[in-house]
């Protein structure tokens, strides 16, 4: 029960929540107040998601570039490496997790500091998919992906941001609850290895479904040519608007099948991807489609035949 209750599980319904009711505002085009529907949809929407909103002066003092995109998967590649770094050095050292992370789990999961003595291979395997994810991330965003002149509100920046710290340390807190059980060889599941190969299969397309949209900004020598945005296709946009948006959905789902989908606080992670990129595909999907006369009406915006 007290698990349950932790903190980082409260944290993460309650923005699931916030997006999930985001997500049905615009989904049913319920409207707020008049002054609160201008702030509402300034702080969902960036990039191209933005163009035709109406915006007074003072909120775009607010405006960051979306090239800052790379910012998130570099402060994540930094700081889930740090944690990473500590975690391989508890398993082949035998050294404690240090003292300030030790508080900062105990915040956030009520658990004594024994809960982190032994780290499971769930952990680690998590750790290190969660750095490759964010190093690819950031690869994609420096060398593939060609950004328009298209903004982000100051608040998504700095959530951003705080985002992968959280994820991170919400990571290692869900080692309080696995079962230890003997060494991390004997702990090694099927699991484990189906969780891998839905991660490596999800990461492949995601980066196919990015390459695809850098493209049809590209020559065939790579060469920028526009920054205009086209309708896409190929791949899975024929299915879906944002292919991307759900590869990333997939992604956290392997993680959790990493730790035998057994984790609560990883599947309210799971449940805030869900919500947050569903949110994000549907305001991409009703621009395309407000944007191109000749959308294809069968493509959904994240979900193949179903949203």
């Amino acid at each position: 029960m007290l698990d349950s209750i932790a903190i980082v599980n409260i944290i993460w319904f309650l923005l699931a929540l916030c997006f999930l009711m985001a997500f049905c505002l615009c989904k049913f085009s319920l409207k707020l107040p008049h002054s609160l529907e201008h702030v509402f949809q300034d702080l969902i929407r960036y990039g191209k998601t933005k163009e035709h909103i109406k915006r007074s002066n003072w909120q775009l003092v607010f405006d960051i570039s979306k090239r800052c995109f790379y910012h998130f998967y570099a402060v994540s590649v930094m700081w889930n490496g740090l944690l990473l770094l500590f975690s391989l050095r508890s398993v082949v050292m035998n050294e404690a997790l240090p003292d300030w992370l030790i508080d900062a789990l105990w915040c956030l999961t009520g658990r004594p500091r024994a809960a982190w003595k032994e780290l499971h291979l769930s952990i680690l395997l998590l750790q290190a998919l969660l750095w490759v994810h964010s190093l690819r991330r950031l690869l994609e965003c420096l060398f593939v992906s060609v950004f328009s002149n298209g903004v982000i509100h100051v608040v998504q920046y700095a959530f951003g941001l705080g985002y992968y710290v959280l994820l991170g340390l919400t990571v290692l807190c869900i080692n309080s609850s696995l079962p230890q059980s003997g060494s991390l060889i004997n702990q090694l599941t099927w699991h484990h290895v189906i969780g891998t190969l839905l991660f490596i299969w999800a990461s492949l397309l995601q980066n196919r479904s990015l390459s695809l949209l850098a493209k049809m900004r590209t020559d065939s020598s790579g060469k920028v040519e526009t920054l205009a945005h086209k309708m896409p296709c190929g791949g899975w946009f024929e299915l879906v608007s944002c292919p991307h948006y759900l590869t990333e959905l997939l992604i956290y789902v392997a993680m959790s099948v990493c730790c035998g989908c057994s984790s609560l606080t990883w599947w309210l992670v799971v449940l805030y991807v869900l919500c947050n990129q569903a949110l994000a595909a549907q305001l991409c999907h009703d621009y395309y489609r407000s944007k191109f006369e000749t959308y294809p009406p069968q493509r959904k915006a994240f979900i193949p035949f179903v949203l």
